[in-house]
């Protein structure tokens, strides 16, 4: 039995614009076959992608608050020239620079796509030269160790390394982003703005896997879904994630 992560879901108020810079911002597709705007890269368009951690784009009618979202996506860059030039190129598609507390001397630049959703432009790291554009989804949390040991058993992703500080995921295949636990002080407080979807593998019984994670310690959320073919739940922190059905 496992689960796969597929996609970053975010929400936005106008979602096919964030869809349309997300494509722009890491050069992939962009599809709107309905509600939601589905990035993913370039070449046949197939759902679930079968490489590639995608993005799907939900527009709800909320603005995001000024609270900092708790998970986020990085970005890899291969040199500083590359890291200014995609700074630059993404504040010409509507980013806008943020501050999360970073300080002024650290190497990464923070910004916001237009749903004010924010995320990192990274300085040039040899860990992921085989990411692709998207280096890592990041995950702020009190308990590293705790999210390791959750997250290690919920999905078929490899945990590389964890501590008090931080814990690493990545699947197994290799290739495509992390999954990074960072250690806060600060405790979840509004609804997530950004989550994971994950999914079963073909033949796997999606109700056998949401038992399976709640028996690991996550717990059913009501956003007032109703009946759709998802099932949302919490993991022991209170991320928000949705289990999809594969038709």
């Amino acid at each position: 039995m496992a689960l796969r992560p597929v996609q970053v879901n975010i929400k936005a108020v106008d979602g096919l614009a964030v869809g349309r810079f997300w494509g722009e911002a890491l050069g992939w597709s962009v599809v709107s076959p309905g509600v939601t705007t589905y990035v993913a890269p370039v070449g046949e368009l197939v759902w679930p992608h079968p490489d590639a951690v995608c993005i799907d784009v939900v527009p709800v009618p909320e603005p995001k608050t000024a609270t900092k979202n708790r998970t986020h996506l990085d970005l890899a860059t291969n040199s500083a020239a590359h890291q200014a030039e995609l700074v630059a190129r993404l504040r010409g598609l509507g980013a806008v620079p943020v501050d999360v507390g970073q300080g002024d001397d650290v190497p990464w630049t923070v910004l916001a796509d237009p749903g004010g959703n924010e995320f990192c432009v990274l300085e040039p790291r040899d860990v992921y030269r085989d990411t692709g554009p998207i280096a890592a989804v990041v995950v702020d949390c009190v308990d590293p160790r705790a999210m390791g040991r959750f997250w290690g058993a919920a999905i078929d992703w490899v945990l590389l390394e964890v501590t008090d500080d931080h814990a690493v995921l990545r699947s197994a295949k290799g290739g495509g982003p992390f999954l990074e636990f960072l250690r806060t002080a600060d405790v979840k407080t509004v609804p997530d703005r950004v989550h994971l979807d994950l999914l079963p593998y073909p033949g796997e019984d999606k109700a056998a896997e949401v038992e399976r994670l709640r028996a690991l310690g996550a717990t059913d959320l009501d956003l007032g879904q109703g009946d759709v073919p998802w099932t949302c739940l919490t993991d022991p922190e209170g991320h928000e994630f949705c289990v999809l059905a594969l038709s």
